[in-house]
């Protein structure tokens, strides 16, 4: 009797710590729903290599998160971890394998870099007296500016022996997981059981009041930043042994991820609290939600709407969950714990319904039929109506064919769209289309699909390194030459232009801009004023030309290496366009075509979008029924001019 009794309040007692557990900490509350929830949405959710790769995606974001909660804790804030994060990558390749110097070597040089960029923060921020927000943000700009300074603007290889950092050991763990526990319970030791870590939970607390207690602020300060410096190289060299290249554009907007991790796992941006397991925590939420909302189909720009109520939803009920909590109460009563409850389950039913709702009215691949074939198409960017063509191309081939086809938008970054190929993987598709960020990049992904026998087509750009069943693109140095030579011919083989290029770091930058060199030979007359990036964005387009105005004002033509860019020039030059001032644009876009309609814009280069889409699909089917396709399959280019603009369709 006495054992039961015993056995029945160890019970008792177990029940209650976790129900303790789980309504003291919100976030792990959200965290349990959203798998419970996914789960029963997606049959592909919750297997081990789908659990195994939501760890791995989210290892880079935890380990800068477990940085930025030291400077969270101390009432600070860091906007340049993902920056440092490609700084110290950049500088790993640049002196492995452009300098020779020993990897070893190379990797205490590569966080020395990290180091140095925190201990720069921490001086700006303690000595220079500039606020935080301020001091990183410029850090922010100058870590990617020198990243793109070290490699040129391109990718630089990763040594083999720091890319096993990608790999797996035992031929099941992930190395990423591994370093991010090991990080994490770092962190953990730092806050909890050091002098500093203590230090941090005073300084931000009351920083007056730390200084008066005899705490050298200043230093300490110095130390903290430095530690977030540490750890974003760490993430940086995950993050590039992941992708087998360092890339300068990497890690863009990751410092938000991080900062939001680690206000979702329950620290305060007022500063004296946050701990390790919280940062965890909210950094699984987000991986979690990404990789679900892949696997259910839903629309890439909704994705992101989620994403950001999910997050602001489960930052204000953890808030109030907190201050419920803290209420007084008079004794015998339990309302402060009963506004507890409350407010956790209310997190917890908000969260369920934001992804429940979301996927019952966006998810767009629920009604087709169980036997179609599943592909799953990958696009660099749905930020350039280039690439949404491609993707209503391969949508149209796709309904036609009775196949069910998942669309995600990697934003144009590299990472991101490496976790989309794996989810792709995880969840057993048929077959993959991938418009990759950057050749070199994508191939651990490509590789990883060939070897779980999945047909891999790539669209518009090639994979290097890697083997797909087929390349359905353009030639963007071809079609860059073309480009050359149209302006040039309209001005007579002699003038003066500029060039607005593409994305730094991007295959497709690298390669028209080479068209361009190459067309240009041909016309000594024509000389180049200026060649400036413009991201292949028609604001920045728009910026750009305006400015190079000022220093040239005589220019006679210009060259853009998208139709967006060239828009916004167009838009900058005024009446100049397509009269005094010749432009050539890339890519046949409707907005585009009808500038050269018009007779603003005098050309475009265009590689028939639609037909790169619905190529890719078409070959992708074939692929996955065994049927014979073709290594290279090539879309012809074509300069549209005002004279034949009225018969091009793209």
């Amino acid at each position: 009797m006495a054992a039961d009794t015993l056995k029945s309040t160890t019970g008792a007692g177990g029940a209650a710590a976790v129900r303790r557990l789980l309504l003291d900490n919100g976030a792990l509350t959200a965290l349990i729903v959203l798998v419970i929830a996914l789960s029963a949405l997606s049959g592909d959710f919750l297997t081990t290599d789908n659990l195994l790769n939501i760890g791995v995606q989210a290892a880079v974001t935890a380990i800068l998160a477990f940085g930025v909660t030291f400077v969270i804790v101390s009432a600070g804030i860091d906007l340049s971890v993902g920056s440092v994060a490609a700084l110290s990558a950049t500088v790993l390749a640049w002196s492995a394998t452009s300098h020779g110097v020993p990897v070893f070597a190379a990797v205490l040089l590569a966080v020395a870099t990290g180091i140095a960029a925190g201990l720069v923060n921490g001086f700006l921020i303690a000595y220079g007296k500039l606020p935080p927000f301020i001091a990183t943000l410029a850090m922010l700009s100058v870590g990617r500016g020198l990243s793109l300074v070290i490699s040129d603007g391109s990718p630089i290889p990763f040594p083999d022996s720091v890319s096993h950092l990608g790999d797996t050991l035992g031929g099941w763990l992930p190395v990423p997981v591994l370093v991010m526990v090991v990080m994490g319970l770092l962190t953990a030791f730092v806050l909890g059981r050091t002098y500093i870590g203590r230090s941090m939970y005073a300084i931000g607390g009351n920083e007056e009041a730390a200084r008066l207690s005899g705490l050298r602020v200043k230093k300490q300060k110095l130390a903290i930043y430095a530690l977030s410096g540490l750890f974003a190289a760490a993430a940086g060299i995950v993050l590039a042994s992941r992708l087998s290249s360092a890339q300068p554009q990497a890690a863009q907007g990751y410092e938000l991820d991080a900062i939001a991790a680690v206000v979702i796992g329950g620290a305060s941006l007022a500063g004296g609290t946050g701990k390790a397991s919280g940062t965890l925590i909210g950094a699984l939420i987000l991986a979690v939600l990404r990789n679900g909302l892949n696997l259910l189909n839903v629309s890439a720009f909704w994705q992101q709407v989620v994403i950001g109520v999910v997050i602001a939803l489960a930052v204000l009920l953890d808030t109030l969950r907190r201050k419920a909590g803290a209420t007084p109460v008079a004794a015998g009563t339990s309302s402060g714990g009963k506004g507890k409850q409350a407010a956790t389950y209310a997190l917890a039913a908000v969260v369920t319904v934001a992804v429940v709702g979301a996927t019952s009215f966006l998810h767009s691949g629920g009604s087709a039929a169980a036997s179609n074939p599943r592909m799953g198409l990958s696009l660099s960017t749905l930020n350039n109506p280039f690439f949404v063509q491609i993707r209503s191309g391969a949508q149209a081939e796709a309904k036609r064919l009775g196949v069910d086809l998942t669309v995600t938008d990697a934003q144009n970054d590299a990472s991101q769209q490496a976790n989309q190929l794996q989810n792709f993987t995880s969840s057993g598709l048929d077959a993959i289309v991938v418009n990759p960020v950057d050749s070199d990049a994508a191939a651990p992904s490509v590789r990883a699909a060939d070897k779980a026998k999945i047909p891999v087509i790539a669209v518009d750009r090639g994979v290097n390194n890697a083997t797909t069943d087929a390349l359905v693109a353009s030639d963007n140095i071809a079609g860059g030459e073309l480009a050359a030579k149209s302006v040039a011919e309209k001005l007579g083989g002699k003038g003066k232009i500029v060039i607005l290029q593409g994305q730094a770091g991007t295959s497709a930058a690298r390669e028209r801009a080479e068209g361009f060199a190459k067309g240009l030979k041909a016309y000594p007359g024509i000389r180049v004023l200026a060649q400036q990036p413009a991201d292949f964005d028609r604001t920045k387009g728009l910026d750009v030309m305006s400015n190079l105005l000022q220093a040239h004002p005589d220019v006679q033509g210009v060259i853009a290496a998208n139709d967006e860019m060239a828009l916004g020039a167009v838009k900058a030059l005024g009446s100049k366009a397509g009269k005094s001032v010749q432009v050539v644009g890339f890519d046949g876009t409707p907005d585009g075509l009808k500038a050269v309609e018009a007779g603003t814009l005098y050309a475009s280069v265009a590689q028939q979008p639609s037909q790169l889409g619905k190529i890719a699909v078409d070959n992708a089917l074939r692929a996955l029924q065994g049927k014979k396709v073709e290594q290279t399959v090539k879309v012809p280019v074509k300069v549209v001019t005002k004279e034949n603009v009225a018969g091009f369709s793209g």
